[in-house]
């Protein structure tokens, strides 16, 4: 049984190392300009320190330069190649057959990985991309399982695929969308989306005998975001996906906290080891558990099963998880006063979860006493704002550095 790869996303060094810590294999990541996550918070500095510890653990990472480029882009798309040839980076993301010619010439020791945003849906197109030197095809979003099996026995033993296993679906085809460039003039296609089919729409109906009338259109109790999708989740999956032979299983996610990384690629880790251990006790329902306690929106496994599937819409427009939330961080455990760095509101006697890497079980507390970091003087509670705050508690088992704490609401 051929186990696969699973990738995991790393906006910045910090998450990249959590995703490690957690289980990935590999993490993809990109340069702040050439990458569909300009917001990301990756300088070269990131990526060449990402790059170092990847390779001293064993571990790989893909970088990503999949934008649709204008001509005056390649400037900077040669620089920042010849720099990734350099730094051994272990693949480049590219979806534009203008950025793959220059990645040819400019970095010819790195493998090739072709964005799902080049949309590839069919044997014939992965094995034109394979005849120009790709060594691995991201396969478009849209397909289903029948549709995948077809590409992978239809393409040479040589060519890799991966498929997105979970995270956010996007309304265009495969990310091609051009809905945020028309309303915020920002081009999801060069980096900067701004989520447009996240918002909240009103639509109305202009009267025909009455130009300019506008009557608006009432909603019922699924609310108004009709371009907004459920978030893609395939842990009931995993069995078919390993047997049919995927190279590896994505997570999307590269703007998320080290939060969501921690609880979505444990969960994945786990699911994947478990299975190959042993096929024939496989629960994914144990690992949706940890799911649902970071979920933002509810979840679809999109078109993997039924490719005439419609039940991926979530009209409510939610952006948050009414259970949970992340706690914190451990920056230094000690026996008696660990240091953790706080993401969210703590008080005393708050329920805490501690996400062990390796095994699906977290382990529950309640804070019983808290200290100011700097000051030593005991608190009740402490509001770290947006850019966090150090504290000390006591943690009730032995913890490692890096892991990532919950706080149940």
């Amino acid at each position: 049984m051929n186990k696969p790869e699973l990738l995991a996303p790393a906006g910045s060094f910090e998450k990249a190392k959590t995703a490690f810590l957690y289980g990935a294999d590999a993490v993809y990541c990109g340069t702040a300009s050439l990458s569909l996550r300009s917001r990301a918070e990756v300088d070269d500095n990131d990526l060449e320190n990402t790059i170092i510890y990847a390779h001293e653990i064993g571990k790989k990472v893909y970088a990503a330069i999949n934008i649709y480029a204008m001509d005056e882009n390649y400037d900077e798309i040669k620089k920042q190649a010849r720099m990734l040839n350099k730094l051994k980076v272990d693949g480049i993301i590219v979806s534009d057959g203008g950025v793959l010619e220059i990645i040819r010439e400019e970095a010819p020791d790195v493998d090739i990985h072709i964005s799902t945003q080049a949309n590839v849906v069919s044997a014939h197109s992965a094995m034109f991309w394979y005849k120009n030197g790709a060594k691995r095809i991201i396969l478009a979003r849209e397909l289903n399982k029948e549709q995948i099996k077809e590409i992978i026995n239809g393409t040479p033993m040589g060519l890799e695929t991966e498929i997105f296993v979970h995270g956010a679906l996007c309304f265009g085809y495969s990310g091609r969308c051009f809905l945020s460039d028309f309303l915020a003039s920002r081009s999801a296609n060069l980096g900067d989306c701004a989520q447009s089919c996240r918002w909240e729409y009103n639509v109305y109906a202009e009267e025909r005998n009455n130009p300019g009338n506008l009557m608006p259109v009432e909603y019922d109790n699924k609310g108004t975001y009709i371009f907004s999708s459920k978030d893609l989740c395939l842990l009931k999956e995993i069995p078919e996906i390993i047997e049919m032979g995927v190279d590896s299983l994505k997570i999307e996610g590269r703007l998320k906290t080290e939060y969501y990384l921690a609880s979505v690629v444990n969960a994945y880790r786990n699911a994947i080891d478990d299975y190959i251990k042993s096929p024939e006790s496989y629960d994914y329902t144990r690992y949706l558990e940890e799911i649902d306690k970071v979920k933002t929106r509810s979840l679809t496994t999109f078109y993997f099963n039924d490719r005439s599937n419609k039940d991926f819409q979530e009209y409510e427009g939610k952006q948050y998880n009414p259970d949970y939330e992340y706690g914190g961080k451990i920056i230094e455990y000690n026996q008696d006063k660990s240091i953790i760095e706080i993401k969210n509101k703590l008080f005393v006697n708050d329920t805490l979860e501690i996400i062990i890497p390796g095994t699906i079980e977290v382990f529950k507390f309640n804070i019983d006493r808290l200290w100011d970091a700097d000051t030593e003087e005991e608190i009740e509670s402490i509001n770290p704002g947006k850019k966090g705050q150090l504290v000390k508690m006591h943690l009730p088992i032995k913890c490692e550095n890096g892991w990532i704490i919950r706080r149940k609401k």
